[in-house]
């Protein structure tokens, strides 16, 4: 989210400067170890509505951020397959009747596709003798978010950013400096974590949500597109990256411990995704990861305002929580709303929440 913010204003004119207490390739950011799957309807099943919306309004953004970049990166908009063994057939019929009715409420989503063998073939030729049936969300996608990453650096490099890494800053002390920035913007994740306890109210505590996943490289699997795996214990994903490289993640626990991956999570992602594809069996395990998701108490992404006298103006933006890469350029474009003009009719029509801290005061829309 930092990076998207510092090239959008630095590309809008904006004297920006930034500060990361990393190194330049995100080693420790979450962002980096997602799997960065755009997928407003699978992933409707179990998020608020306004995140959906958010998803919606992304995909197409980021089309567009990415067609800025010098350096290419990897876009993917072929949509996503769900799969099931038979034995799991009832769960996936309560999740394809919840998505179509999902779909009723929100028409700019579309709606399932229900395939059969021959169907799925089609779509999925290495999969077509070892699944009878499944679903296709046509409009989602997906994007490599390590080259992302990489590209918004080199675009921050070539429009001469000074980015001040393996530093961090304190964001009230850059907003109370003299002669020193117009705007503070504080998208450091969990790493806000007091800040936002500061914020006085108890359901917007910061807490960390653990992830783990395993990037693979599987030249014998041809998956096409992102894949996820209904199953009663771990419904896995599978997202598949450029020459061969496999991201496969599943597990979402209550915690903010950032040791290595668990023997048991290990078993059952890797026992999981032989069983979608026999050629995982002598894939090469490239990395084991693990992070946090930076998790407001709801759930949701939020962006808080705070502006004090003759100091510069601090903006907060977190809660991203799973959905980090499907909502980031819708709230990309309600930031910059509110920097340019100081409210945001998109925040209002997505349903993101913008709040004045010191008032207490929705400022979605003026």
């Amino acid at each position: 989210m930092g990076r998207l913010l510092a090239v959008a204003l630095a590309k809008r004119g904006a004297q920006v400067e930034l500060f990361e207490k990393g190194s330049s390739d995100a080693a420790n950011s979450a962002a980096r170890i997602a799997a960065a799957m755009l997928a407003p309807l699978a992933e409707s099943a179990i998020t608020e509505d306004s995140v959906v919306r958010m998803g919606i309004h992304s995909l197409p953004r980021w089309k567009q951020l990415i067609d800025e970049l010098a350096k290419p990166v990897f876009f993917q908009h072929d949509g996503t397959l769900i799969l099931w063994h038979r034995q799991d057939t009832s769960d996936a019929e309560r999740f394809a009747s919840h998505l179509e009715r999902n779909c009723d409420r929100n028409q700019a989503l579309s709606k399932p596709i229900h395939l059969d063998s021959e169907s799925l073939a089609e779509i999925e030729p290495s999969l077509g003798e070892c699944f009878k049936q499944g679903l296709y969300l046509p409009n989602e996608g997906q994007l490599d978010n390590r080259q992302l990453l990489e590209a918004l650096l080199v675009e921050l490099t070539l429009m001469k950013v000074p980015c001040h890494w393996n530093q961090a800053a304190d964001p009230e002390q850059l907003c109370a400096q003299q002669n020193g920035f117009d705007w503070v913007i504080d998208c450091r994740g969990l790493g806000a974590k007091d800040a936002w306890k500061e914020v006085g109210n108890a359901s917007k505590n910061l807490r960390g949500v653990r992830g783990e996943v395993i990037r693979l490289y599987a030249p014998e699997v041809k998956l096409r597109r992102p894949t996820r795996l209904i199953h009663p214990r771990y419904p896995i994903y599978i997202a598949p990256k450029e020459d061969d490289v496999y991201v496969v993640g599943a597990t979402e626990i209550e915690s903010e411990d950032l040791s290595p991956m668990s023997v048991r999570s290990a078993m059952e992602l890797l026992s999981a995704v032989y069983t979608v594809h026999s050629g995982f069996a002598e894939a090469r395990i490239l990395e084991m990861a693990t992070q946090n998701r930076p998790t407001l108490k709801d759930n949701l992404p939020e962006i808080q305002i705070e502006q004090k006298p003759n100091e510069a103006g601090l903006m907060m933006i977190n809660g991203l929580y799973r959905h980090g890469f499907m909502i980031s350029p819708a709230i990309l474009d309600c930031a910059l709303e509110v920097l340019s003009v100081g409210f945001s009719s998109t925040a209002k029509k997505l349903g993101l929440q913008v709040t004045d801290t010191a008032q207490q005061e929705l400022i979605a829309c003026a």
